[in-house]
């Protein structure tokens, strides 16, 4: 841990800032059933955006979240879960009038999951571009974001002005648009929010769902995946769940299986792989250039990925090194 000492708490090093939301996965006790039929609720930290901050901090990384929570105790319980894990809580900002998001988790028999949402509006949803801590964002090696962060005003001018001012700094742009088609007004002004910012990102993650949806085409493959391609990308990457993963850069493509698991629960287990991959590209970036490296990366991404699947919830699941050193080898 040379080049990343812990200091208060928190790892030194190069630093990747994840911006966006955070909020309260309420998950059904029992898998298998409806929001209606669940006897009882588990209250799991979530957001895909904290989700890969914590996965950084949990692999040794250096880890940021910017975003805005409710003043209230779930607020400041994700705060502190936050802080607990490594990461710097300093973009951080609570609201006064709006609460902390909800999102209540249906677990289906095969892991898969359905959501339902209660912003109306959350905290996250009001950040606005003159409460980020620029200093924070333009110290980035690495910026994260999604979309959910683009839905409304004004967290969206937030968005906009934090990306420009991390670019600007020198910062690789990282982004996993992680559809959540309920919180938006429809299909299609989703498709275009998500493809507004589309060219300016540098590292893009898809899922096999999201390919889909962005491209309209109900198939998985090369030319779908091209056809994403833009001339700022250098790598573009596409989730295959238990089927691995598919890498394309400017000069090579191929696939890199998955670890076979039974899953539980597949919450987490995106950002995981996000996560996982940031933190081994933020020291050289030298690694997208090259395959075989490249590949040992997304090996260990998957790695990730998968041992998420395994246990409820997403922050509670993201593994340490040394787990995944361990997973990999018993595999």
């Amino acid at each position: 841990m040379d080049s990343k000492a812990v200091h208060n708490g928190e790892s030194t090093g190069p630093l990747i800032v994840s911006f966006g939301e955070m909020l309260i996965d309420f998950v059904p006790t029992v898998s298998g059933v409806s929001l209606a039929e669940a006897p009882g609720f588990l209250k799991a930290p979530g957001g895909a955006p904290a989700n890969v901050a914590i996965a950084v901090a949990r692999l040794g990384g250096h880890a940021a979240f910017v975003g805005k929570l409710g003043d209230d105790e779930f607020g400041h319980m994700l705060a502190g879960i936050l802080g607990e894990n490594g990461v710097s809580t300093k973009g951080i900002n609570f609201d006064l009038g709006a609460r902390t998001a909800l999102a209540f988790v249906t677990l289906r028999a095969d892991g898969e999951r359905e959501f339902m949402f209660y912003r109306n509006p959350s905290a996250d949803m009001l950040l606005t571009p003159e409460e980020l801590n620029l200093e924070l964002i333009r110290s980035a090696k690495v910026f994260h974001y999604g979309s959910i962060s683009l839905i409304v005003e004004p967290c969206r001018s937030a968005h906009l002005k934090a990306m420009e001012a991390a670019k600007e700094a020198g910062a690789l742009l990282s982004y996993d648009p992680n559809l959540r088609l309920p919180l938006w007004p429809s299909p299609a002004e989703a498709r275009e929010q998500i493809m507004s910012i589309w060219d300016k990102a540098e590292v893009i993650k898809v899922s096999d769902n999201e390919l889909e949806f962005l491209t309209g085409s109900d198939k998985i493959d090369d030319a779908a995946a091209l056809s994403l391609w833009h001339p700022n990308l250098k790598l573009l990457l596409v989730t295959l769940g238990e089927k691995g993963c598919r890498y394309y850069t400017k000069n090579f493509h191929g696939q890199v299986d998955a670890f076979n698991v039974k899953a539980v629960d597949t919450t987490g287990a995106g950002d995981a792989f996000v996560g996982a991959l940031l933190s081994k590209i933020v020291d050289d970036q030298s690694v997208i250039e090259d395959e075989p490296r490249l590949r040992e990366v997304l090996k260990f991404s998957n790695a990730c990925g998968a041992i998420t699947t395994i246990k409820k919830g997403a922050i509670p699941a993201l593994p340490t090194t040394s787990e995944v050193l361990t997973f990999v080898k018993g595999a």
